[in-house]
């Protein structure tokens, strides 16, 4: 990283970064400038209100340049290979549902079937073919991926627990919306709350119809999804319904139900602990109380919007899925008008196998480690407990 983007510095320049990602692609096209004002917001909230340790410094100095220049690789990649606009993307359902709700569980349930496909954890870190990679061999970007997991695990131990990571495994889409700079994954990992008021009221259409090219390149660069639907997945995609069904007009919406009495410490828990990565000066009762008026909030947007179109909608309940996770999963593939056979349940026990939860270091917090209570949870949450916990 040049000495204007080193993590000396305790702001970050707009300006600066563009251009070194030009210098470092040789490109120029950053194609429609709509992404500037999403860039702005978020950067705005980094320099102010981010207080960026020297890692988090460095890291999002870095993340930033990445982004930008893979926002030149990826327009230039469409313009000498457009065949990729003639790929047809059929996203099936987007996965959804606060945060701790078990739909990584209910994701990685479902894409066990060869019907479907998703966004592998690998492909997230670095979507685009690298410069002189042969077509059709990611194999250093994999390598690269294995690498980047261990750090991870390294730096934020708690991790493991939390949220298994597998380099080789599905993961949230999320992560290519972070390209776009709209994204709720940074406020998961940074003190950036302007930005993350900012996003709720935002219009991420453009976002989206990004995210479908993405999906396009993907597809384009692996043949062996041509015939399969997209099954993707991210509490992200709670704050952009309306974005979802336009831009992806055949999706459906599984959302996944737990009482926020549990989910929000457990966020709150796992937020805590990415955020100590990159400032000094995570407060976990700060976080804990934001997250309660943030989900608050998010909700019931959903509950509005669902009275809209509420036939797109399936509902699977936490409590269930630990019960009976394949009749859960079966009852998804049913309402998705999925064929479900012998193949599916063999491979959806066999990963139940392999990822039993006894494998994982348990996950331990307390309302109160976050400046909350049960009984107040409760009552916060009511109105959505009353509608789909009752």
């Amino acid at each position: 990283m040049s000495d204007t983007l080193s993590a000396q510095r305790t702001h970050f320049r707009i300006d600066e970064i563009m251009a070194k990602a030009k210098e470092d692609t040789g490109l120029s096209d950053f194609g429609d400038p709509w992404f500037m004002e999403p860039l702005a917001v978020f950067v705005d909230a980094l320099n102010r209100e981010g207080d960026l340790s020297a890692m988090g410094l460095q890291v999002q100095g870095a993340s930033l340049l990445k982004w930008l220049s893979e926002r030149l690789r990826r327009i230039d990649l469409v313009k000498q290979n457009p065949e990729i606009a003639d790929e047809k993307v059929e996203v099936l359902a987007e996965i959804v549902g606060l945060p701790r709700t078990g739909s990584t569980m209910v994701h990685r349930l479902l894409t066990s079937s060869p019907q479907v496909t998703s966004t592998y954890s690998w492909e997230l870190l670095n979507p685009l073919p690298f410069p002189g990679e042969t077509f059709g061999d990611p194999q250093m970007r994999k390598d690269i991926a294995e690498a980047m997991t261990a750090f991870y695990l390294q730096a934020m131990p708690d991790m493991a627990a939390i949220h298994p990571l597998d380099p080789y495994g599905y993961e949230e889409d999320v992560l290519l919306l972070d390209r776009s700079f709209m994204s709720t994954g940074f406020h998961s990992m940074l003190k950036v709350p302007s930005y993350d008021r900012w996003l709720l009221d935002a219009d991420q259409r453009p976002a989206y119809r990004e995210l479908k090219e993405w999906l396009q390149i993907l597809q384009w660069q692996d043949k062996s999804r041509a015939d399969k639907k997209w099954l993707l997945k991210s509490p992200h995609h709670l704050t952009a319904l309306r974005a979802i069904l336009e831009v992806f007009p055949e999706c459906k919406i599984v959302v996944t139900h737990r009482t926020p009495v549990e989910t929000v410490p457990s966020y709150a828990s796992m937020v805590y602990t990415m955020t100590k990565s990159n400032t000094d000066k995570a407060d976990p009762h700060e976080i804990g109380v934001y997250w309660d008026k943030r989900f608050q909030r998010v909700l019931r947007d959903v509950m509005e919007v669902r009275k809209s179109v509420p036939g797109r909608f399936i509902d699977i309940r936490y409590k269930d899925v630990q019960i009976q996770p394949i009749v859960e999963a079966r009852k998804v593939f049913d309402a998705l008008g999925l064929p479900y056979g012998v193949e599916e349940e063999a491979l959806m026990e066999s990963w139940l196998v392999e990822n039993a939860r006894d494998r994982h270091p348990p996950h331990k917090y307390s309302a109160e480690d976050f400046g909350l209570t049960r009984e107040a949870l409760a009552r916060d949450f009511k109105f959505y407990i009353d509608a789909y916990l009752a």
